[in-house]
């Protein structure tokens, strides 16, 4: 089957994130397709390079940057969501004077036009 995730939680603070890289990686094992993770709402906090967690701390966002990396699934960010908390790409930084972004690597910034495109290739979508 083929899945699509939604996850709506922050790397840290709640269970949401962490939950759905869980889920991810079982249906990986179980041989499944995960087309897409979409990062929506507080959700796209996930998706910034600025997370620093501490030397002891499971680190989130490389996690997710890894599983996309060995299964090549993409991040996909809600392009508004993101620029409402401050999670911009570098071509937007640039239009607004600031030399770089805080987008992390792996992750794309897409607009819900573009999600729902994603939504007919899935057999199944599951928030988190």
């Amino acid at each position: 089957m083929n899945y699509m995730l939604i996850v709506t939680g922050p790397p840290y603070g709640t269970e949401n994130s962490s939950t759905a890289l869980l889920f991810s990686r079982a249906l990986i094992n179980y041989g499944h397709k995960l087309n897409s993770v979409f990062f929506y709402f507080n959700g796209v906090l996930n998706a910034s390079e600025m997370i620093s967690p501490a030397d002891d701390e499971f680190n989130l966002v490389q996690a997710w940057q890894e599983l996309s990396y060995h299964f090549k699934i993409k991040l996909h960010v809600c392009i508004s969501a993101a620029y409402r908390r401050g999670i911009i790409g570098d071509s937007q930084a640039l239009k607004i004077g600031i030399n770089k972004g805080n987008l992390a690597h792996g992750f794309i910034l897409i607009g819900l036009n573009e999600l729902s495109e994603y939504f007919q290739t899935c057999d199944r979508i599951i928030q988190f």
